[in-house]
């Protein structure tokens, strides 16, 4: 798709100046307010933290017992520092906050490997080494998202920085094509396309091409050739409908660093790519989030994905007025209002957060107006969305082959007045373990904490052979999707035909219908809440939501779960419940 592109781009590259640097104070001056004060707090709490030391103890702890959380929240930290002393400085151009920039830009580039060690390997799913090897760098998702800060961070400080250490402007420069431009160029990382194409690809992508293009690298041009191989590769493993198989949360690595690579190449090459942005599949996958979002920060959840997904902000609405869409550009500024898309405390990609203070002015200034939601149904993922003015019901079908997936195969959500009511859970903090052969062992993406039944206790298995077969969907005021789910499971569940239906009547219930068929001797069916239900003699009742109504149910019994991961707290209250449900051929549930 983009090949034609690259052979009619200039000899000569454009500048690539994507925002105002710190010389620009009518630009930086002239931020509103609330935004410049917003930008100047973070900054004095990133001059009180200081920046936390790394260690050799830090990097191994990954290899010696999975530990992911440690090591990355000392890194994390410290390129959310830079972050918000950057944009203070801009901010304020005084002075007070480079000695301290110049201290983290020079801390990142003493740094052995800017890879994460659960990332530190050349060869994808391979165990990682423990310690990087300084002699031939790693490029993760990370080592090019630092070469980006670290160029943003020239790009917006030149000048001061130039009068203060010029000598470490000429350090981060070594660094970017010692770690980021050779390793790109001249090596072969899996995420580049290799038919195993995921958001790696894009995320590396768009990043590698940030820290070329800002600091005005020679290499750029060659660069842009590479980029727009695997940006190809990208496009051509992903499906027509747009559909982003590993969820919301990694739309945001996803869809839109597809965009900002597609936005960079257009930029330097005065226009070339233009053409990209009325192609279809581009287009779908840029409005995947809409259709997704339910309200506020809640979104339809699959797989890894939270159902706290993030607030849409300036890339999206970017991303919206690049391929004309009104609807998903007022989705995201409305979410970046509502959510101070200005203020992002926790990215670490300087660019994001330079563009989004950049955007405020065109965003505040829209009118915000009601937005109409469509159900979709999304025919190559097999992903079918209905909703009112009540409920948003969700059904995954597809197989339990896809990128970052549980085994949920045919399992459905629903939210009542915006609040969950049947949930997804998500998954825990990542360790090793997460993704490793002992993935399925986690309880998290296990069938049986899904809304799924177990067969004589067997649950569904991995892979692209277990699966929704003749899936078929219907949008409209009787609004359903049924399936064949019994090659979901293995053989030794006895299955013969596994049949669910999912109906939302608009206006009046969600009605959930299974038939069982085989050799199994019980069933016991699985109802995720996130509020403990009661068992009534018709059925549940969750108290504030609803009821589900239970035709075929013989006996009822609700377990408590204790949430202490602080990555399922940050969606879920401190327990969550499941209903086990022992049924017989056939289970009806209607749910008001």
């Amino acid at each position: 798709m983009l090949e034609p592109y690259i052979n009619k781009m200039p000899e000569r590259l454009a500048e690539f100046n994507p925002f105002p640097s710190v010389a620009d104070r009518e630009a930086w001056d002239g931020l509103q307010g609330d935004i410049k004060e917003c930008i100047i707090a973070r900054g004095d709490e990133a001059l009180d933290a200081g920046f936390p030391y790394i260690t050799a103890s830090d990097w191994l702890s990954y290899s010696r017992n999975g530990d992911r959380a440690g090591f990355e929240a000392k890194y994390f930290a410290r390129r959310r520092g830079l972050c918000a002393l950057v944009l203070a400085e801009c901010a304020q151009a005084g002075g007070r906050y480079t000695e301290a920039i110049i201290n983290h830009i020079f801390a990142i580039c003493e740094e052995s490997g800017w890879q994460l060690p659960a990332h530190n390997t050349y060869i994808r799913d391979t165990p990682a080494l423990p310690l990087p090897d300084v002699s031939r760098p790693v490029l993760d998702l990370f080592a090019c998202e630092t070469g980006a800060l670290l160029a943003c961070a020239v790009y917006l400080l030149k000048e001061p920085l130039t009068e203060r250490c010029p000598a470490l402007l000429e350090r981060v420069d070594c660094e970017i094509e010692r770690r980021v431009a050779h390793p790109y160029l001249n090596g072969w990382f899996w995420w580049m396309g290799d038919g195993n194409t995921n958001n790696w690809t894009v995320w590396c992508t768009q990043n590698v091409l940030y820290a070329l293009f800002l600091g005005g690298s020679p290499l750029a041009k060659d660069a842009c050739v590479k980029a727009a191989a695997s940006i190809d590769a990208f496009l051509d493993g992903y499906a027509e409908d747009g559909c982003c198989d590993e969820g919301a949360m990694y739309y945001r690595h996803a869809g839109l660093c597809l965009f900002g690579a597609l936005e960079a190449l257009d930029t330097v090459s005065g226009g070339v790519f233009a053409p990209l942005w009325r192609v279809p599949k581009i287009r779908n996958i840029a409005r995947y989030i809409l259709d997704v979002h339910v309200d506020g920060d809640y979104y339809i959840n699959l797989g890894d994905c939270s159902p706290k997904a993030g607030r849409a902000g300036a890339r999206e609405f970017l991303f919206a007025k690049r391929i004309g869409d009104s609807e998903l550009s007022a989705f995201a500024a409305a979410d970046y209002i509502g959510g101070k898309g200005w203020d992002l405390p926790d990215e670490i990609n300087l660019f994001y957060r330079t563009q989004a203070v950049f955007a405020a002015r065109t965003i505040r200034a829209l009118p915000i107006t009601d937005m109409r939601r469509r159900d979709a149904w999304y025919p190559d993922s097999e992903l079918y969305i209905a909703r009112d003015g009540t409920y948003c019901l969700a059904v995954n079908a597809g197989s339990n082959g896809v990128g970052h997936n549980h085994n949920d195969a045919g399992s459905f959500i629903l939210y009542k007045n915006g609040k969950p009511f049947i949930i997804d859970i998500g998954v825990e903090t990542y360790t090793a373990k997460t993704f490793s052969p002992e993935r399925y062992k986690i309880w998290t993406m296990r069938s049986s904490w899904h809304n799924l039944p177990d067969f004589d206790g067997i649950e569904q298995q991995a892979g692209d052979a277990f699966r929704a077969r003749d899936v078929r969907a219907s949008l409209g005021y009787i609004s359903s999707c049924e399936m064949e789910l019994a090659g979901a499971w293995p053989e030794t569940a006895r299955i013969r035909s596994y049949k669910r239906r999912v109906t939302l009547v608009k206006g009046v219930c969600v009605k959930v219908s299974d038939m069982y068929d085989g050799g199994f001797a019980s069933v016991t069916l699985n109802l995720m809440f996130s509020v403990r239900p009661v068992i009534e003699e018709w059925g549940l009742e969750l108290p504030g939501l609803g009821k589900l109504r239970l035709t075929g149910a013989s006996n009822i019994t609700i377990e408590e779960v204790g949430i202490t991961d602080p990555k399922l707290r940050q969606a879920w209250p401190e327990c969550i419940y499941r209903a086990r449900i022992v049924c017989g051929k056939a289970i009806e549930i209607d749910i008001t």
